[in-house]
């Protein structure tokens, strides 16, 4: 009995990924919402089933969505699959919401990488590469059209050129911040359904309650001493850097973010002051630099705890 409604379950889960998975190839404009909802599927019956069963499952719509799109649909189960996978048995083990949306990073930035090895090796294409290409062709067209305007360009497109030049050695970074993205965004879609099924379903704290560990204070301000010292553009401690730092200060700035919405909270500040407050920093880089440096002082000086009630 069990089995078969195992069967029926999954039979049902699967047609319903199999209609995802066409209307993402042919129905575009629908994409950039459906897509984040391709790993619930696998998250429902993972949890209602076990790990076994969801890898089986797994293997089912590998096979058929080879069987509706050929080989350009197939990443998208594997990708979401096993991201699927893992959130669901980490719901399933009752693990908290920061524990999942650390078991789905890290399982959507190992199969990114794999991704770009498959790429590089079997299909000879540089994913970034191929990005950086495609860029230069964008800017060339547009220097065209300015020239053809009678508008002098070089002065004004030194910048774009050097931040494609530039992307090349940002993979490790842009590799981190998609999958941590996925993970999140995977997480705050899934548990909007799947919490009507299993209210025990963990959330991610609030984000006034975010905070990292105070090592993370040292590593950023160790990078920070390092990027001040001329290191040779060819050299891997530069690439190592240019994608540490910024990845460091990103997280400065999520602290500070945290804690202002925390001193609101507690001062009962109204919520709308904080989310301007953020608005204005990612739009303004002056408000960016005092919210890190609040992050910073943060971590360093746990003031939370200094914060009365």
């Amino acid at each position: 009995m069990k089995k078969t409604k195992a069967l029926t379950e999954g039979a049902l889960l699967a047609a319903l990924f199999g209609v995802g998975i066409i209307a993402l190839l042919f129905i575009p404009f629908i994409s950039m919402v459906l897509i984040w909802f391709m790993p619930i599927p696998f998250i429902i019956y993972v949890l209602r089933h076990g790990l076994k069963s969801g890898v089986l499952f797994w293997v089912v719509t590998l096979f058929l969505t080879f069987i509706i799109s050929g080989l350009p649909g197939f990443p998208i189960p594997l990708f979401f699959g096993a991201g699927g996978i893992v959130v669901g048995e980490l719901y399933r083990r009752e693990k908290s919401g920061l524990a999942v949306l650390l078991g789905g990073s890290l399982t959507y930035i190992v199969s990114i990488i794999l991704f770009f090895i498959v790429s590089i090796v079997l299909l000879g294409i540089h994913p970034l590469h191929t990005t950086q290409e495609l860029m230069r062709q964008s800017i060339e067209t547009a220097e065209s059209m300015l020239v053809g305007m009678g508008q002098e360009t070089n002065e004004q497109l030194v910048a774009f050129y050097e931040f494609i030049d530039m992307l090349g050695e940002l993979g490790p970074l842009i590799i981190i911040l998609m999958g941590v993205t996925t993970a999140l965004l995977t997480q705050v879609f899934s548990r909007m359904i799947v919490k009507r099924f299993y209210p025990k379903v963990s959330s991610l704290p609030p984000f006034r309650e975010w905070t990292f560990p105070k090592s993370f204070l040292w590593y950023y301000l160790i990078v920070s001493i390092l990027v001040l010292i001329e290191v040779p553009e060819t050299s891997f401690i530069y690439i190592v850097l240019i994608n540490l730092f910024p990845l460091l200060g990103f997280i400065m700035t999520v602290q500070g973010l945290s804690f202002l919405f925390y001193y609101c909270h507690v001062k009962r500040v109204p919520k709308v002051v904080p989310i301007l407050v953020a608005v204005f920093s990612l739009l303004l880089p002056m408000f960016l630099f005092i919210i890190r440096i609040l992050g910073i002082v943060d971590l360093g000086f746990d003031l939370r705890k200094r914060v009365k009630k």
